[in-house]
């Protein structure tokens, strides 16, 4: 929402976007929506197709995660080391990190960055996810 104020600036009364969601694209959205329900908890909301292509949306306690196929005419590009864009998305773990980590790890869950210290109110992991994607799990001290 905008406001003129004496000047005839307009100025911002409040916050004009808020996050809604992360999409991803895989190569099998059923089998990594699957993983992300076994592994993190996360419940499939909807099921549809989507211009052809699958598509699965799942919920976080309120974070969308929106996980689709390939789309006819898309081809898929090979990602070998670092570019540039998304380089992770990460889950706030309430609790102890260092259990659910353990947690995951017996549900066969590969980490690519133990449980650290960052800081010292920060303990951070990473993790692999279905295509390629990397989450980091954290846990801030002092949050609930």
């Amino acid at each position: 929402m905008h406001r003129q104020n004496a000047e005839g600036e307009n100025k911002m009364t409040e916050r004009a976007i808020f996050f809604d969601h992360i999409h991803l694209v895989s190569s099998d959205p059923h089998a990594a929506a699957r993983w992300y329900v076994e592994k993190l908890g996360g419940s499939i909301t909807v099921t549809v197709e989507v211009r052809g292509a699958p598509q699965v949306v799942l919920d976080f306690e309120g974070a969308t995660l929106i996980i689709r196929g390939q789309r006819s005419g898309e081809a898929v590009l090979s990602r070998q080391g670092l570019q540039w864009g998304v380089d992770h998305f990460g889950f706030n773990v309430r609790g102890d990190l260092d259990g659910y980590c353990a947690e995951l790890k017996r549900k066969g869950v590969v980490f690519t960055v133990e449980p650290m210290d960052f800081g010292p109110n920060l303990r951070i992991a990473f993790l692999q996810a279905p295509d390629g994607v990397i989450i980091e799990l954290l846990r801030r001290k002092g949050s609930r």
